[in-house]
């Protein structure tokens, strides 16, 4: 034994935490998906009960919450993720506006092909009702009937001028339109793009 060494067994100082359950304070919300989509009951979120000067209402404002457009809709595009962010509480309400959208990685994943020429295009845009949305455009290089040759590559300035149309018709038809319309914009607009772009890139 060592010299000077206290030999007597002390117990922890401040002993065992009393195990609490950390759901016991939180309290449950539904959120409410904004009036241009079929299902307005999205789900449910949790937030800390109100203490003091820490308000639960105000925590939630600003959260972002990622719903598929299959639950939004009854869509069969589950592909399609919606973002949509808090704006105002309303009781036990959470009450959201459209924040961005996406598409998810397999999809993304799965439309890229091999020996093809990738365009990409992006610009932002100013709606009539006040918002700036900033846009993603994509598209390959498609092959021509009865074509032998494996690879469809086309030239840089081809591409240039591809993507420079591409904005171009994105600016047209998203200039006299809101954000309301925004999934049926979408749908018109790849429409749009997919048949201007080819007619244009012929």
């Amino acid at each position: 034994m060592a010299v000077g060494k206290n030999n007597n067994k002390m117990g922890k100082k401040g002993g065992k935490k009393k195990a609490v359950d950390p759901f016991a304070r939180k309290e449950w919300y539904d959120i409410k998906a904004p009036s241009m989509f079929y299902n307005r009951q999205v789900g449910k979120t949790l937030i800390n009960r109100t203490q003091g000067t820490k308000i639960a209402s105000e925590g939630l404002k600003g959260r972002v919450f990622e719903v598929s457009l299959a639950d939004l809709n009854d869509s069969e595009a589950d592909f399609r993720k919606f973002k949509l962010v808090c704006e105002d509480v309303q009781g036990k309400n959470v009450l959201t506006n459209f924040h961005a959208m996406s598409m998810t990685r397999d999809k993304l994943c799965s439309i890229v092909k091999k020996w093809h020429t990738l365009i990409e295009a992006n610009g932002v845009f100013k709606t009539t009702d006040g918002y700036v949305l900033h846009l993603f455009c994509i598209g390959f290089t498609k092959r021509s009937p009865n074509q032998v040759k494996k690879t469809t590559y086309t030239k840089a300035s081809k591409v240039r001028k591809i993507r420079a149309r591409m904005l171009e018709l994105m600016k047209k038809e998203f200039i006299n339109d809101d954000t309301h319309g925004i999934e049926e914009l979408k749908i018109e607009l790849t429409e749009i793009l997919a048949s201007e772009v080819e007619l244009f890139s012929v």
